[in-house]
């Protein structure tokens, strides 16, 4: 696969030491060196259809945020490893295989260690029939399935985000604990799953997280392994128009042990990138975002209380990607637009501009971009402050 089979993120950890995930990574590769065949690329061939291969993936930034020094009056500036991934995939037979990988879990926006973030059996038939099983991405908007590595834009979470990517109690960056059903017909994309979603606060009942994404490429298909999404292609793709929609429910899925609430949500994104005559690439990318909380961040008293956004949020973004190299790679100058509008306080709004310098796709860039706004990942408005930040991406 030209990309990781899963490479985002996932629920709190009940994990052991994280040493000893890195040791079964590490010893399950070197068995496959001293048993297999080595081929390019990470990939270690064991028999006809036996495979293991092994990547990983680096995000790290420096910030500044106006304001935000200690004297409460300067930048600050911040050097972050924001994320530390390690990508592992097995395969048994021609239908039947595993992924794990791992990430640096910022759970509470802290340094965090070294975690599972996927752990998924994959039995997978056809293109229209396929059966995932374990920790993984649940089914959802554009943002969220491209996780960190495949965005358009350095800062693409500042929306409010689905239960799954919150702090732990119902997943965590996007993931959860369940089944996922996907495939494709033609230029029709589908996934369907069931999760554990929130465990514990209102869901005395123990009920499921239910959650959809359909998506239908007008033009050519976007290559991505299994349901996943990337927000840009730089033009290695021809032309793209994929219009998708996502969405989840569950009873019970807000609120407090003595008060509870449901939640329900949906999305509709959509992606266009074209080609132009010179070389050029024009990339846009647009999502309204709807969620429904029974109980939210601003309910009065709420006390100990898993409460989400309720109401609208949308976000546009275009970028143009230049046709002449300059160096080993090209520039990728893009402008993104974000407001945030809960149905119980202030709207708030963030304008992010930005440039990748794309050396190697999403594999290898630089990016630098400049934000002002209040909008944050809570849907909720925020300081009013201006930031600047320096990223380099890299994976193999």
């Amino acid at each position: 696969m030209n990309r990781q089979t899963a490479v985002m993120t996932v629920p709190q950890a009940q994990t052991s030491d994280h040493r000893s995930v890195q040791g079964f990574l590490l010893s399950t590769l070197a068995a496959a060196l001293l048993s297999g065949n080595a081929v390019a690329g990470g990939k270690i061939n064991i028999g006809d259809h036996s495979w293991v291969s092994l990547g990983a993936g680096i995000r790290t930034a420096f910030t500044a945020v106006e304001d935000a020094a200690p004297n409460g009056s300067d930048y600050s500036s911040d050097f972050d490893v924001q994320n530390v991934r390690l990508y592992f995939n097995g395969q048994l037979n021609d239908r039947l295989g595993m992924t794990i990988n791992t990430d640096d879990i910022k759970s509470d926006g802290s340094d965090g260690h070294v975690d599972l973030l996927d752990v998924i059996v994959r039995y997978e038939m056809s293109d229209q029939f396929n059966i995932w099983a374990g920790r993984m991405l649940t089914p959802a908007d554009r943002i969220e399935m491209n996780g960190p590595f495949y965005s358009l834009t350095w800062n693409q979470y500042t929306q409010p985000l689905y239960p799954s990517d919150q702090l732990g109690d119902a997943g965590l960056y996007g993931r959860d604990d369940g089944v996922t059903i996907w495939g494709k017909y033609d230029k029709f994309q589908y996934a369907v799953g069931m999760f554990n979603g929130l465990r514990g606060y209102s869901n005395t009942s123990d009920t499921l997280l239910y959650a959809a994404r359909f998506a239908y490429n007008f033009l050519n298909m976007e290559d991505n392994p299994a349901y996943y999404t990337s927000s840009t292609y730089y033009g290695g793709l021809g032309n793209i128009l994929t219009l998708g929609v996502s969405l989840q429910s569950q009873s019970d899925g807000t609120g407090s042990t003595t008060q509870s609430g449901d939640f329900s949500g949906y999305t509709i994104d959509l992606l266009s990138e074209t080609v132009l005559g010179g070389g050029g690439v024009v990339t846009v990318e647009g999502e309204y975002k709807n969620f429904n909380a029974d109980y939210t961040i601003a309910t009065p008293a709420a006390g100990n209380c898993f409460c989400l956004f309720d109401g609208d949020s949308y976000f546009a973004t275009a970028a143009y990607l230049f046709p002449t190299p300059v160096g080993p790679g090209k520039f990728q100058p893009y402008l993104r637009y974000v407001e945030n509008k809960p149905s119980d306080d202030s709207s708030s709004d963030l304008t992010e501009f930005g440039v990748n310098y794309v050396i190697n796709g999403h594999n290898a860039l630089l990016n630098f971009n400049y934000s002002t706004g209040d909008a944050t990942i809570t849907g909720y408005p925020g300081a009013d402050v201006k930031s600047f930040s320096i990223g380099v991406q890299l994976q193999i």
